[in-house]
């Protein structure tokens, strides 16, 4: 097998990715869909609270910090490497083929996963409106409900990547809109902005401030998707590095400011957020808004589909990518010949989502969303560590290596440790305890079928080893 630079496979017209598609604002637009800002007032800050108590809103700050300087790593490494499923080429360039393909194996557990979670929360958030409209909508009904927003969402993906960026920055603009006019709203009936025991630092407890940094930190992943579409970008030395930083710093204002005014708006009640399913309706309720309860649900479900789009879009140009190495089947890198998508990449995500929200169903919906949203955080998390790691290595190698790519590498990578080691210990409750064990057996899974493939077909690693090399 040779690869060309273009990214097409000698011989098959079937491998070319739409080149030049993406401008600035359809990269920007993968990225802040992926995030879903929207969620982590509505659903996401509910562990948080719990954990950090009124000091919230400053988890979110050091979380904001620390994923902005993972962001930064990204942003070396795509302005350098315009490759589709860029996490395998970026990890696989400076470690070899075996790491790369076992990294970009985490990263489509994390989109995948990320997908189910917000699949399962389009049906918790439909659930909600209905209630608040006064009607109760049933197990079943919300499943075929699901079902049928997984095929949008699909079918959104497999037309068009400009049209499914564009829409997923649009959905995303008017939810977080919709957040922020309510949320001004409630302010106002505060008729301040000034919260002196959100402000007394010195009062926090910083053991469990910093307990629920695994948690904020799933509240940024997927603000490196940008990068998986550097292929199909325009100018992906400018546009991927402004959409994955500008992105995480976007959403982690957003994040620290809206869980500054929640708690405010709560009266400081964090233990009753924590316990809440629809803590920013509780919020909207407190400051006399009760109505705007359905406009909160609206404003989800938009942003819902947005991320579950922009989790799609990922997780199919990844399977591209190794498709197209043969690292996965061939035809996972087959492009289709008018729309100029991986569709069979796509396709095999849609269906593969919708099987996976399904088997979990029986769980219950929060439950089931829970432990989706968990397994997808260790693929991210892993994969961040990964990359921090390779940044500066890879600058190393032509030379470019400054001290400040050496510190921003090694901050990152002593903040994702520290993640991993607080989604470990203390060690969470039942279904939560199984899930790392779980994701063990995916990589293991991976890392085997990767090593058969070493074995059984070593010219195929040799030619993916000078391709990168390239």
């Amino acid at each position: 097998m040779s690869v060309t630079s273009d990214g097409v496979v000698d011989g098959k017209s079937g491998h070319r990715l739409r080149s030049n598609a993406l401008g600035l604002i359809e990269t920007v637009g993968q990225s802040l869909a992926a995030i879903s800002p929207t969620l982590t007032p509505v659903l996401n800050i509910t562990v948080v609270a719990g954990l950090a108590g009124i000091g919230c809103w400053l988890s979110y700050f050091i979380g904001t910090l620390g994923v902005v300087i993972v962001a930064a790593s990204v942003g070396i490494l795509a302005a350098r490497h315009r490759e589709a499923g860029s996490y395998f080429v970026y990890v696989g360039r400076t470690f070899g083929p075996f790491a790369g393909a076992l990294a970009g194996w985490a990263m489509i557990s994390a989109y995948m996963f990320t997908a189910v979670a917000v699949s399962l929360s389009f049906a918790i958030l439909l659930g909600n409106l209905v209630g608040a409209l006064g009607a109760k909508a049933g197990v079943v009904p919300l499943s075929v409900a699901m079902s049928a927003f997984i095929a949008t969402v699909t079918y959104a993906a497999y037309r068009d990547i400009r049209l499914s960026s564009r829409v997923g920055l649009v959905l995303e603009v008017i939810s977080v809109g919709i957040i922020v006019v309510i949320t001004v709203l409630f302010v106002r009936a505060q008729g301040t902005v000034v919260d002196p025991p959100q402000l007394a630092i010195s009062s926090f407890k910083y053991g469990a401030l910093f307990s629920a940094l695994p948690f904020v930190i799933f509240s940024f992943v997927g603000f490196e998707s940008a990068a998986t579409l550097a292929k199909e970008s325009a100018n992906p030395r400018r546009d991927i590095p402004i959409a994955v930083m500008g992105c995480a710093a976007f959403a982690g204002i957003f994040f620290t400011v809206t869980a500054y005014f929640m708690v405010f708006g709560m009266g400081h009640d964090t233990v009753a957020m924590g316990r809440s399913s629809s803590p920013f309706g509780d919020v909207a309720a407190r400051a006399g808004l009760g109505s705007a309860a359905i406009a909160v649900y609206i404003a989800a479900m938009i942003s819902v589909f947005a991320c579950a789009l922009a989790s799609v879009n990922a997780a199919a140009r990844l399977l591209f990518s190794m498709g197209k190495y043969q690292f996965l089947h061939s035809s996972m890198g087959r492009v289709h010949d008018v729309h100029q998508t991986p569709h069979r990449a796509i396709i095999f995500c849609g269906a593969l989502l919708a099987a996976i929200s399904v088997v979990l169903t029986p769980l219950g919906l929060l439950d089931a969303y829970g432990c989706s949203g968990t397994f997808a955080s260790f693929g991210f998390v892993i994969v961040y560590l990964m990359l921090c790691i390779v940044a500066p290595m890879d600058l190393r190698r032509t030379r470019e290596m400054k001290w400040r790519h050496v510190l921003i590498g090694a901050a990152g990578t002593a903040l994702m440790m520290f993640v991993i080691f607080g989604s470990l210990y203390p060690v969470p409750a039942y279904p939560y305890n199984t899930l790392p064990f779980l994701f063990f057996a995916y990589m293991l899974v991976g890392a085997i079928w990767f090593a058969v493939l070493k074995t059984q077909s070593p010219q195929t690693l040799a030619s993916i080893q000078h391709d990168m090399e390239g």
